[in-house]
């Protein structure tokens, strides 16, 4: 191996991590040991509220609103915890309101992963207020936000950039939601698949640190999982039952869309009403209280529900009244910016949604429909399809059903992206003005080398050139090669010397003498590029120095000049891309031989012409 191809492979490598990604992972463990005691007060918290405001008790125990003994008023309950709430939103934070995730998003995207101390207080609180009078929510995205509130401030205390803000950020939503949920694989996906933006160590590890100390934590702080424990399921299903796992995807993908659409329907329909946001949590909690009459079992988180509905055992009517109920209140609820998750909602409308399709779909074993129905709910609403696979196979520790989770998330996933352009986490961020993207590729400035690109065709001036050729020279190269904006200076050997401008050369020319040489007087130092480098490192040598044109030299000592490359040769890559995505065209081209028992037998040979779009074709006879 030569020596510049020695510095070549040491500089190339698959990931640009550094060891700074060991002192971020030793920050997220004691964030995901804090994260988990904050959702184990959400959690009480929770159990407090909802057993004063229905039962007039004092105790931090998780319990289900319907069996309250209120009657006719419980409808005022859902009221009083939206009044509260609007006052906190507005001589609070109004950033409390929401379902957590959406605001997570905004922090990182626009507020360089910075949150207000005063968050980390009032978000879980009013979450516990919401959820406890009432509110059809989940703890997990408040605990998102509250955990991802704590990996902020901690992350603000230390000397760090935005991007390890960003990961800290993000260590602890996911190990808030890993202790919640006893879902530390699922929580880190969730990481990557919204919350992140990239797929890179040195944000994965960290993250993935703190989910696990959560996970292990939780065992002895909260308690063991599976959540929802499941009957046992076969572990093979036939042809029939996986085409029933299309059908399921597709009922689920449409029922996201519903649900997506009427959350922001009931958004719009808030935004027309003559009063002050403030008041808008109370209305949406009137909506929730006569829901609450039709429908109990609707209000609260509804873990129990959606035990039922696994173990199925639920009553018919019980389930149609849910997912009816439930779908009305929480969109009209999370509509009109009240707090709360939307993850157990989901769960709940997703196994009520199955529980009625296993009444016409072959039988798999108990709950075997609402499980898969769960998964698929969860991966077409937020556009996540391995999250909803691994948090349901976390929720419930049935493996079986990973095959036919996977068919019903993905299923689910292509209808609601071909259905809508956004998902009801981003919907919000882009009503807010802002657009993200969850699209991840390679970037195409990373495939390509200067190598490449690189304009070997340019005029370099030879240190010894007079003024007098001088001119000749950049006159003779405008009439070859067009304005160049920038002359490399080399010695006789071809070794780069410096660079000089188009105006260094103009101001030359109009003072000097003609008899001078250029040797001395023009040759500033140059910012190069290799022909060995990605167009990505030369793109952020582009961005760091401001300038927009290098020279292109031969590694070692020597710097020998071997070509130029600008900004406009970057184009190049997007441009190689673009038609890589847009054109087409058939490589192999058929040849079809058919006998003919007539005399004189003919070839037909089918000739496709290669364009762009792949449509044109001719056949020869």
């Amino acid at each position: 191996m030569s020596p510049t191809q020695a510095i070549k492979v040491a500089e190339l490598g698959d990931f640009t991590t550094t060891r700074r990604v060991l002192y971020i992972s030793a920050l997220a463990l004691p964030i995901g040991a804090l994260a988990t005691v904050v959702a184990l007060v959400l959690l009480r918290l929770i159990g407090l509220f909802t057993q004063l405001f229905f039962f007039h008790t004092v105790g931090t125990t998780l319990v289900s609103p319907a069996g309250n003994g209120l009657g006719v008023f419980v409808v005022a309950v859902p009221v009083i915890g939206g009044l509260v709430i609007g006052l906190m939103a507005r001589f609070g934070s109004e950033r409390i309101r929401g379902h957590g995730i959406p605001e997570a998003l905004e922090s990182i995207l626009i507020n360089g992963s910075r949150v207000e101390p005063r968050l980390a207080i009032l978000k879980p609180l009013s979450s516990a207020i919401s959820i406890g009078s009432g509110g059809p929510f989940g703890a997990e995205g408040p605990i998102i936000m509250t955990g991802g509130a704590f990996g902020s401030l901690i992350a603000q205390f230390l000397h760090l950039t935005a991007a390890e803000r960003k990961t800290l950020l993000v260590a602890g939503a996911a190990a808030g939601m890993a202790a919640t949920f006893a879902a530390p694989v699922a929580a880190v996906l969730l990481a990557v698949e919204l919350l992140l933006f990239e797929w890179k160590p040195r944000s994965a590890i960290p993250v993935a640190l703190a989910s696990a100390t959560a996970g292990a934590l939780r065992r002895y702080v909260i308690g063991v999982g599976p959540l929802f424990p499941v009957p046992p399921h076969p572990e093979l299903i036939g042809p029939d039952g996986l085409i029933a796992c299309v059908i399921v995807g597709l009922a689920a993908g449409a029922l996201s869309v519903l649900l997506t659409a009427g959350v922001y329907a009931a958004e719009d329909a808030f935004r027309l009403l003559p009063i002050h946001w403030m008041w808008w949590p109370a209305i949406g909690g009137l909506v929730v209280g006569v829901g609450g009459l039709i429908a109990p079992q609707a209000l609260g988180v509804g873990y129990d529900v959606i035990g039922q509905l696994l173990q199925g055992n639920a009553a018919l009517s019980l389930v149609v009244a849910v997912l009816a109920v439930k779908s009305v209140i929480w969109a009209v609820s999370l509509g009109s910016g009240t707090s709360g998750g939307v993850l157990a909602p989901l769960l709940m409308m997703g196994g009520a949604l199955g529980a009625i399709e296993a009444h016409v779909l072959p039988f798999e074993g108990a709950g075997f429909w609402p499980l898969v129905s769960m998964g698929a709910i969860l991966a077409g609403t937020m556009r996540s399809p391995f999250t909803g696979v691994i948090f349901t196979l976390e929720l419930t520790h049935d493996v079986n059903v990973l095959l036919p989770l996977l068919i019903a998330s993905f299923v689910a996933e292509a209808v609601t992206v071909l259905a809508l352009r956004r998902s009801i986490l981003t919907e919000k961020v882009a009503r807010r003005g802002y657009h993200l993207t969850r699209e991840y590729a390679i970037d195409p400035l990373e495939i390509l080398f200067v190598r490449e690109v690189m304009r070997t065709s340019v005029v370099a001036l030879a240190s010894t050139t007079t003024l007098r050729d001088l001119s000749a020279a950049v006159q003779k190269g405008r009439q070859d090669h067009g304005v160049q904006r920038l002359y490399p200076v080399v010695d006789d050997d071809g070794r780069l010397r410096g660079i000089a401008t188009r105006s260094d050369v103009q101001h030359l020319l109009a003072t000097a003498g003609d008899g001078a040489t250029i040797d001395g007087q023009l040759g500033r130092d140059a910012v190069v590029a290799y022909p060995d480098e990605p167009l990505r490192t030369v793109l952020f040598r582009m961005a760091e120095t401001g300038l927009t044109r290098f020279p292109v030299v031969e590694r070692g000592p020597d710097r020998r000049l071997v070509g130029m490359i600008a900004m406009t040769d970057l184009l190049k890559a997007t441009q190689r891309h673009l038609e890589e995505e847009r054109r087409r065209e058939r490589v192999l081209r058929t040849r079809l031989k058919l006998p003919f028992r007539r005399r004189g037998r003919r070839e037909l040979d089918v000739v496709v012409a290669e364009g762009a779009d792949g449509a044109n074709g001719s056949a020869a006879d």
